[in-house]
């Protein structure tokens, strides 16, 4: 698919079929996690592949809508705080960043091979320590569901350019 393709393409998927994803399109998309871009690349993220069926009950406490857990796997990138790039300035950590890049990888990834996703970013994120069973040091920044879609595009309405861009 062409790059254009693929991000006009790529939705917000809010229903997912009960289809399992095939072994070589889930690395496809874990592998453009591996080329990412990272402040100074030190890579400060872990990715989590979890088993929706295996771990229903748990995800359901994490993010509750009913959809969330139709799929095979929800993913979820995690930030490694002190491992991350620290901006000198104004001690601005960028681990955040770097695992919303990450994120964004695997779900363009996705797209690119006919598998739908969503950002979650509303998920309750002491849930999500517990049941990562993660160290201070880790935050759960993203999770999406991945599989393929059983769902429209809803319809979302996009700014004109002139209405963000600035030039100077």
């Amino acid at each position: 698919m062409e790059f254009s393709d693929v991000i006009n393409k790529r939705y917000s998927v809010r229903g997912y079929l009960d289809k399992e994803v095939e072994r070589e399109k889930l690395e496809y998309v874990l592998k453009a996690a591996t080329i990412a871009p990272t402040g100074v690349n030190y890579q400060p993220f872990k990715v989590f592949v979890i088993d929706t069926k295996k771990n229903k009950e748990a995800l359901s406490k994490i993010y509750s809508a009913p959809w969330f857990v139709e799929a095979p796997y929800v993913i979820c990138v995690v930030s490694k705080k002190d491992e991350a790039w620290v901006r000198k300035w104004d001690n601005k950590n960028i681990s955040d960043i770097d695992a919303t890049i990450v994120m964004d990888h695997i779900i363009l990834a996705a797209t690119d091979v006919g598998l739908g996703t969503c950002y979650i970013g509303a998920f309750k994120p002491d849930e999500a320590r517990k049941f990562l069973n993660l160290s201070d040091n880790e935050e759960p920044v993203l999770f999406t569901p991945l599989g393929y879609g059983n769902a429209e595009p809803r319809n979302t309405p996009r700014m004109d350019l002139d209405e963000f861009v600035t030039y100077i």
